[in-house]
């Protein structure tokens, strides 16, 4: 048997499929070259051979996020990062301070704070006022779909009582009308084409900080879901390139290019140029993506049913579809014969239906095709279209961390609902029954990118640790997922989506993209799942992390 530089004993191996204890594991030139029993592993152990000894813990592949927005979580970790904290008191403490730590600085910018802390109402301008009168603030909320302001942006951008709400988006109000401070959807960039935008050092620094970050979880390859000017911040392509071209760049990188909703089928030719200029080293620009809908807790989710008014009483507001179902089809079917993956933001279940009726056309138009479309969030999935991701070979890439009784499920969403869609909320058993293929992601910044936490959400169905209803009770338990499918969607299934196939298991010949955990979460109860945590990271059978 040939020795190896890297081998792992002593511990277990989940290979990307299935659990399989007392396996060791050998590397060579940063691929794997073994996979052994436990009492064969001496025969791999050369003169230079360096042995990780997993001491009981769990062996897999890297974690893959089939969607998270890395440069964008980048920045906001280097300013005014809120996404760890949870009540308005520390939020606005933790302004009060970066502003006191930053004095130079013209605007306060940075984000993460979570909806429910405010109520249906969102955050206001008072609360920012009374630390930070005379400096604007512009801090979007975690799902990126509003944002928070004081009164000193409200005057920088002209918004007052008479401002009407764009198309697009909408100014939250007092009874009289006057703004109050939070601003949905497009009605942020009548604050946000203020803000100065990062350069180039900050977009780098970003980049940095979040590839450490994402290491530290035990990511090794991610899905960026935007490559494209959005919610203000420039295109993070170029700041990819930059990290390929200085060899800083050690995760895989598949981006999704940006489809302009304001645009129509002519744009296609510009994405083809641009995945020729944005594909290089350890970045492929393959994917374009469609924003299809917007978010339940703002009403803006495209729903088969209208929302309740938060009394019981049904609207006729039945959220917003951005790209005319007809368009999205035609556009869907021109990028798969171009030989695009098309990745597809589908909140509502008339978004997901939309979605899908556009990828069967595509299927009629072009036959089966190796473009791996994924739809994306699917919160709410109509029972009648679960089975077709399977018939037509679309991917459901899920964020399992959403699938709990949290406070915005149980304040913001389940009360604005149709009575039906709360029953029909990330469905992810139904669709893994109906045999679709499951992907897995975070949507960081918009929640933790922690595999663990998702994967403990996706098999228990609530928080880890968490106490009181948000924790005590599964929500929705009959969706849950088995600890093997949910490692699966981690790993094997989102290397699928990302057209990465010699990563997401670990067998001979492929690269040793391989994480290590310390416990084996596969023979603890599923309750403990979200205790175990990454020790080391490896790309190409080099360490990018340790903890």
């Amino acid at each position: 048997m040939t020795t190896v530089d890297l081998l792992f004993r002593n511990g277990s191996l989940f290979d990307g499929d299935r659990h399989r204890p007392g396996r060791a594991v050998g590397v060579r030139a940063g691929r794997i070259t073994a996979v052994v029993a436990e009492q064969e592993a001496d025969d791999l152990v050369g003169r230079g051979t360096r042995v990780v000894d997993l001491a009981g813990g769990l062996l897999l592949p890297g974690f893959q996020d089939a969607h998270v927005h890395p440069v964008q979580g980048g920045l906001e970790r280097i300013r005014c990062d809120l996404s760890e904290l949870g009540t308005r008191e520390e939020y606005v403490a933790a302004v009060a301070d970066y502003a006191a730590r930053n004095p130079g600085s013209d605007w306060v910018c940075g984000g993460g704070w979570a909806m429910p802390a405010f109520g249906a109402g969102g955050p206001t301008a008072a609360l920012l006022d009374a630390v930070l009168p005379d400096r604007p603030v512009f801090l979007p909320n975690r799902d990126h779909h509003g944002a928070w302001v004081n009164s000193a942006a409200m005057r920088a951008a002209g918004i007052d009582r008479g401002t009407p709400d764009p198309v697009d988006g909408r100014l939250e109000r007092d009874a009289d009308g006057t703004p109050t401070g939070t601003l949905h959807e497009g009605a942020m960039a009548l604050v946000q084409r203020l803000v100065p935008a990062p350069d180039v050092a900050d977009y780098d620094r970003a980049l940095a900080e979040a590839q450490a970050y994402l290491h530290s979880v035990g990511v090794t390859a991610w899905q960026d879901a935007i490559l494209g000017d959005y919610a203000g911040l420039d295109d993070p392509a170029p700041t990819y390139q930059r990290a390929v071209a200085a060899g800083r760049l050690t995760a895989r990188v598949r981006g999704a290019l940006w489809w302009d909703r304001a645009r129509g089928l002519e744009q296609v030719v510009d994405l083809l140029e641009r995945r020729e200029r944005f594909t290089g080293g350890r970045l492929v620009a393959g994917s374009v993506k469609v924003m299809q809908d917007g978010v339940a807790e703002n009403y803006t989710a495209a729903m088969t049913r209208p929302y309740r008014d938060g009394c019981g009483g049904h609207t006729h507001n039945a959220g917003l579809s951005f790209v005319d179902p007809e368009l999205l089809a035609e556009a869907v079917t021109r990028l798969d014969a171009h030989g695009f993956q098309v990745h597809v933001h589908a909140i509502g279940d008339r978004a997901v239906r939309e979605a899908l009726d556009a990828v069967a056309a595509a299927r009629r138009a072009n036959g089966t095709t190796d473009g791996r479309h994924h739809l994306a969030h699917l919160q709410v999935v109509h029972p009648e279209d679960r089975h077709r991701f399977a018939e037509l070979d679309v991917t459901a890439t899920v964020q399992p961390l959403w699938a709990a009784y949290d406070e915005q499920m149980v304040e913001l969403t389940i009360p604005f609902l149709d009575e039906a869609a709360v029953a029909w909320q990330y469905p992810f058993g139904d669709l893994a029954r109906a045999g679709a293929r499951l992907a897995a992601g975070s949507d960081w910044p918009v929640s933790s990118p922690d595999p663990l936490a998702g994967i403990h959400v996706a098999v228990n169905r609530r928080l880890h640790g968490e106490t009181g209803r948000a924790g005590s009770e599964a929500f929705l338990a009959d969706q849950a997922l088995g600890a093997e499918q949910a490692f699966a969607a981690y790993t094997s299934g989102s290397a699928r989506v990302n057209h990465l196939d010699e990563t997401g298991r670990v067998a001979p010949g492929l690269l040793a993209d391989l994480v290590v955990l310390d416990r084996d979460p596969l023979v603890a109860p599923a309750e403990e799942i979200g205790a175990a945590r990454v020790r080391e990271t490896y790309v190409d059978g080099e360490q990018v992390f340790i903890r």
